[in-house]
């Protein structure tokens, strides 16, 4: 609504980056979070040894991986995992990837269906908690046992990135 609504260049420019920035922490980075997290396990049940030096390396290795050769990491990102207080409550973080990609496909459902997608979405919201999230997604129109909503929400980013690339330019 309000990039169809916006006023000039700079505003639809603003807004698309608000979205970009948020899909970025929420997406990227909260998987790369539960990526740390899985290797840390993995390391513990092969008996590996848990240093604050570990945790450091493999932290820096997977902001390059997820953030790419052409951003340049300042040393201190080695030590980012220490004040991120999510790895105290192991195996969440990923929640906040799939719990955007869910919301990225229910409102492309209800920008494509109109009225029958909506009628999902508002059921959805009267369950609460009355079965598995999995299931109460999939009765609203979202699968998230296949790869299809992450693969929608990063193709939806795609777009966003091209269309700020041609009002960039």
């Amino acid at each position: 609504y309000l990039l169809k609504h916006s006023q000039s260049r700079e505003e639809k420019m603003y807004l698309i980056n608000h979205y970009l920035e948020e899909f970025r922490g929420t997406v990227y980075r909260q998987t790369m979070f539960a990526e740390f997290e899985k290797i840390i396990h993995e390391q513990t049940e092969k008996g590996q040894a848990l240093t604050s030096q570990a945790f450091s390396n493999i932290y820096r290795d997977l902001n390059r991986l997820y953030y790419g050769e052409n951003v340049v990491l300042d040393e201190e990102i080695d030590m980012e995992w220490a004040r991120i207080p999510h790895f105290y409550s192991a195996f969440y973080v990923y929640k906040y990837a799939t719990g955007f990609s869910a919301a990225t496909a229910l409102k492309q459902q209800i920008l494509q269906e109109g009225q029958p997608a909506v009628s999902r979405y508002l059921n959805f919201l009267t369950t609460g908690g009355s079965d598995y999230p999995i299931n109460l997604l999939q009765g609203a129109g979202v699968d998230l046992t296949t790869p299809q909503p992450v693969d929608d929400a990063l193709d939806f980013f795609g777009h966003l990135v091209d269309e700020m690339e041609k009002l960039a330019n």
